[in-house]
């Protein structure tokens, strides 16, 4: 009997003592899945922060090297300060248009006068022509432009954190970090126009002037008299199109303008713009 009880003892020990040893263990997985995980989002996120500013710099250089003589003043640490400075540490849909005002005068950069081109759901053509006939300069031509485009960013409230995923999309909030910047860099683009302007419309679409549009919601009120000339309008067109120069909307951009400014409007097809995009021997006055 004694020997018995003893055991029976001996077991409960034994076993009580593996409850407890299973317990520890599934603590100390517990506690080190919950620091890997930790550790895992602080990594994501300083990796967000450098990528970042790794990202921004190096575009900023690679700016710098191909106009040399046009912005050799500018600091990519700087431009960089005051970037960032705009927008960590706050919501991301709270931040204003005029918190990039400090990055706009940390750029220095003379406006190509008489070579300014606007553009309004006509980007990728656009981009295309800028790019093969360098004879027009568009917002993502400049530096600020060259630098932000296609980026995404955002930060948190009360954070020293930067994203560049889960951010608000363009219509999620309106003052969204990537909104707000893309409005006050639009406003100082067409704040410094000066000559002849160009812009580039779709006439496929039936409001060429969409109201809601940067153009014409920031861009076209910008547009200073004493610095421009005229504002040429290059409304691209295809075959079954039936907009033309003398929509109703086109009107209206023509009556948006100050009365000292020149207006044209010409219809120009979408293949004449991408024949001479793809001759480089043609001249820019050709392809319109």
């Amino acid at each position: 009997m004694e020997y018995q009880q003893v055991g029976r003892q001996s077991r409960r020990r034994r076993s009580t003592s593996l409850v407890l040893g299973v317990c520890v263990v599934i603590l100390l997985i517990i506690i080190g899945v919950s620091v890997a995980v930790a550790l895992s989002r602080r990594n994501c996120a300083d990796s967000n922060d450098s990528d970042l500013r790794t990202v921004i710099i190096t575009k900023c250089k690679t700016y710098l090297a191909a106009h040399e003589e046009e912005s050799s003043d500018n600091n990519c640490e700087e431009i960089w300060m005051a970037f960032a400075g705009a927008f960590v540490g706050r919501d991301s849909c709270d931040v204003p248009v005029e918190a990039y005002d400090p990055l706009v005068r940390a750029v220095s950069e003379k406006p190509a006068c008489n070579r300014m081109l606007f553009w309004s759901k006509t980007k990728d053509i656009v981009h295309q022509f800028t790019e093969s006939k360098k004879c027009l300069v568009t917002l993502e031509d400049t530096l600020l432009g060259f630098v932000m485009n296609d980026l995404t960013w955002c930060s948190k409230n009360n954070s020293s954190e930067t994203f560049t995923t889960g951010c608000p999309g363009w219509i999620e909030c309106e003052k969204n970090p990537v909104r707000s910047f893309w409005n006050r860099a639009s406003a100082a683009f067409a704040e410094s126009a000066c000559g002849d302007v160009t812009a580039m419309l779709n006439g496929s679409i039936a409001t060429p002037f969409n109201v809601n549009s940067i153009f014409a919601s920031v861009e076209v009120k910008k547009f200073d008299p004493s610095r421009m000339r005229a504002l040429n309008v290059v409304l691209v067109t295809r075959g079954n199109d039936t907009v033309t120069c003398d929509n109703s909307s086109l009107q209206r951009l023509r009556e948006a303008i100050d009365p000292k400014l020149r207006y044209s409007c010409r219809e120009v097809p979408r293949s004449k713009i991408l024949d001479c995009i793809s001759d480089p021997e043609k001249p820019c006055g050709d392809c319109w």
